[in-house]
């Protein structure tokens, strides 16, 4: 809230009875605040998203089996995010923006900027990345883009949702610095950078408390850490305590349920187990935005369907991703093209669940090709089935005997990834796989094109000439498939997230979805890249990585170092040259590896992306991509001062076309001090060397071990045994050797050496 409207809202809320303000923190139906008619705050709807708008009318289920309002279905945040286009991101959002003025919805819930930790996460086709930046950067825009209508959008899932296997009940343990570098992160600049109207809170619990009952989430690190000043919602069902959610922070509760929660909220405020400030507070944020809401309506918003429908097939073209391209067998020119399987007819482009889209068109590949080639058409498998049908199977193998060049639709149906339920293997449905294998047997030049929201298994991946990755690409992902297959456009998207050899290969494998309710995060800050790139490990295809009809040429990094202490700055530019035949874009990657891990003490994976930029480019025309680092960009969460930290260190900064293709490297050093221990009597002496002069102060240990254990001339034995003993260990251990008050005199020194260290 602006100091202005909550100056507003805080006065109305002075006008109501605890009965009223207790009202406003539930539902009035399924999808609708309350209204207090009396004073002419009215009700506002909100709403399903994200990649479209799925408004239902009152009484309609959450899960999606009713059907909702005709609306555009775009493509998916997988896709979305692989275009590595903040704008594409805006523009989506802007159209989201548009449809929901259209439809008086005042708040769409979307985007998730939950993190992909595996590839089984059933709802991973409504999430961006395993990148916290990526993710929380396509985020911002996203809501930017929704915000610009006058709408507001619903940051979710907050927080550490990643698997849907027993979503309501599951406690996600997960250590401090994993939580604030990868988890939270993404979180972290998508409310930053996008100032969203609300943030919905999980079904999850985190390290033990329910998410929407989680103070130090909701209020220490959201609001006053973050400055989030919007409405905390609850995913649906996900109230377990109204209360203990209020007072933690939790604005309103969904769906309504009845007058028990209202009334559930008075008691505890009237028994004192609550204060009433907390619901003042709660209340204040919900006038804020039905007011907000009220005040930027514009009925005047209307939109063209046809027109929509044109952008998503635009949109789809920029989000697909260009796997392999042995041969250059695409772009196809035409001539003996034959297009095999189900989703060529009847494409997969949405997800299943609360973000299903009632669209008015979709368009499938064999709907857009009519217009460039005449190809033939075999089904090839039925997509609700995993059981090969040989007649398909016998039809398909001859048509592709007979073509010149075959095109493979497939990919996962909605059995297989779906909100409500987890994948349990990375493979496609068996009929799939073998139709793959007996086509690309007979006809050498096979070209697979995928549908599917997560990454898949590749067991074919060397017998076919091309894979082009369309992810869930909207209503108009055929018609985008066809663009790129023949050339209209060139592919321009990146993978954002890697794709493993095998599910065995995944960080995670040992601890996914945990065990009854727990999980672990055992893997702690290596997720994705993090750990395939740290541990070398071999994968299918990289984080970042994607191809073009053309080629790009990296020139040398340059590096401006506007300030290397403390907080350090350093703008870097490289210089981007399409060294092909044919436009095309570039998605050019700044990663920052610390070339030192010894010296700051802490485990860092190999690289990490801190930076990221698009250009297009004519054939031989050369630009300059510029970033701006700061010292966000080269820190670590250190948990012995709960805080951000960038100690001084050579880092390499390296920019590429992908996690696995370093085009350009370039030293630095930068930073600032090292944060220095927590002084007390569990500090071992090793730590406490760690703060300047402290050798004075512990130079009677030092005398101590010498008398103990006289040296031999090299180092000496007793202290390399007792360096990492701690303080109050000092008297038992050294017995008659440490003089009575050494310890608390030691730790007063260091106390004082600390304290001036840090001024």
């Amino acid at each position: 809230m602006s100091a202005t409207t909550a100056e507003k809202a805080r006065s109305l809320v002075a006008q109501m009875t605890q009965a009223e303000k207790c009202s406003l923190l539930s539902g009035a139906s399924f999808w609708s605040t309350k209204a207090i008619p009396r004073l002419n705050l009215p009700s506002v709807m909100m709403c399903d998203g994200p990649h479209g708008l799925r408004k239902q009318e009152e009484g309609a289920d959450h899960a999606g089996i009713n059907d909702s309002i005709i609306a555009t279905a775009f493509p998916t945040a997988p896709g979305i995010a692989s275009s590595f286009d903040l704008k594409l991101a805006e523009e989506v959002g802007s159209l989201l923006g548009e449809e929901c003025q259209a439809e008086n919805v005042a708040l769409i819930l979307g985007p998730g900027a939950n993190i992909k930790r595996s590839p089984l996460c059933g709802r991973n086709f409504e999430y961006y990345s395993e990148d916290p930046l990526l993710s929380g950067e396509m985020a911002a825009a996203h809501i930017r883009g929704v915000q610009s209508k006058g709408v507001g959008a619903c940051l979710k899932h907050f927080a550490v949702n990643n698997q849907e296997t027993r979503r309501m009940t599951v406690d996600a343990q997960v250590d401090e610095r994993t939580l604030r570098e990868i988890y939270l992160a993404s979180f972290e600049h998508a409310v930053k950078g996008g100032r969203p109207w609300s943030v919905m809170g999980s079904y999850n619990k985190v390290n033990g408390v329910h998410s929407c009952e989680n103070g130090w989430l909701l209020t220490d690190v959201l609001r006053k850490e973050w400055g989030f000043d919007g409405f905390a919602v609850t995913d649906w069902g996900a109230c377990a305590v109204h209360p203990a959610g209020v007072a933690a922070g939790m604005d309103l509760a969904m769906p309504a349920n009845g007058a028990w929660l209202d009334r559930e909220l008075r008691e505890a405020v009237e028994t004192g187990r609550i204060p009433e400030s907390a619901v003042d507070e709660c209340a204040a944020r919900m006038v804020d935005f039905v007011t907000k809401a009220v005040e930027r309506r514009d009925a005047s918003i209307q939109y063209d369907r046809a027109v929509h429908h044109h952008q998503a097939r635009r949109i789809a073209r920029e989000t697909a991703v260009l796997l392999k391209n042995e041969d250059n067998v695409l772009p196809l020119h035409g001539d003996g093209v034959a297009f095999i399987g189900a989703f060529a007819e009847k494409p997969r482009y949405q997800g299943a669940g609360s973000s299903h889209i009632n669209p008015s068109e979709v368009t499938s590949a064999l709907d857009a090709v009519r217009s460039v080639d005449k190809v033939t058409y075999a089904q090839g498998y039925h997509a609700e089935s995993d059981e090969t049908c040989r007649t398909l199977l016998d039809e398909a193998v001859e048509v592709a005997k007979a073509a010149k060049t075959v095109v493979l639709f497939v990919g996962l149906p909605d059995r297989y990834e779906s909100e409500g339920f987890d994948r349990t293997h990375l493979s496609l449905p068996a009929n799939q796989d073998e139709l793959i294998r007996s086509v690309a047997a007979v006809n050498p030049r096979t070209v697979v094109v995928l549908h599917n929201g997560a990454p898949i298994e590749m067991p074919w991946i060397g017998d076919v000439k091309a894979v082009l990755e369309m992810y869930l690409g909207g209503e108009a992902a055929g018609g985008a498939a066809v663009d790129l297959l023949y050339g209209a456009a060139n592919p321009c998207g990146k993978l954002a997230e890697t794709f493993p050899l095998k599910l065995e290969d995944t960080p995670c494998y040992y601890s996914f979805p945990g065990e009854h309710d727990i999980v672990r995060y055992s893997e702690g800050l290596f997720v994705g890249y993090r750990y395939y790139d740290t541990v070398r490990k071999d994968v299918l295809f990289p984080f970042g990585h994607g191809l073009s009809y053309t080629t790009f040429e990296y020139g040398e990094i340059q590096l401006d170092e506007l300030d290397t202490g403390e907080s350090p700055r350093i703008n870097v530019s490289i210089d981007i040259t399409n060294t092909g035949s044919v436009a095309g874009k570039e998605v050019v990657q700044l990663y920052v590896a610390p070339a030192v891990n010894a010296d700051i003490g802490v485990v860092r994976p190999a690289h990490e992306l801190k930076a990221f930029g698009k250009v297009a480019l004519e054939p031989g025309e050369t630009k300059t991509v510029r970033f701006e680092l700061d010292s966000r960009a080269f820190a670590y969460w250190d948990t012995r001062s709960h805080g951000w930290a960038a100690p001084f260190n050579a880092y390499a900064i390296e920019v590429g076309a992908s996690s696995r293709d370093i085009r350009r490297k370039v030293l630095t050093n930068v930073g600032g001090r090292k944060p220095l221990p927590p002084v007390s009597t569990e500090m071992t002496i090793r730590d406490a060397r760690e703060i300047p002069g402290s050798e004075a102060v512990l130079q009677p240990i030092a005398q101590a071990f010498a008398r103990m254990a006289p040296s031999d001339g090299g180092e000496n034995i007793m202290e390399v045994f007792l360096r990492d003993m701690p303080l109050r260990a000092v008297r038992a251990l050294m017995g008659d050797y440490a003089p009575e008050g050494m310890v608390e005199h030691m730790l007063s020194g260091l106390d004082a050496l600390k304290s001036a260290a840090e001024e």
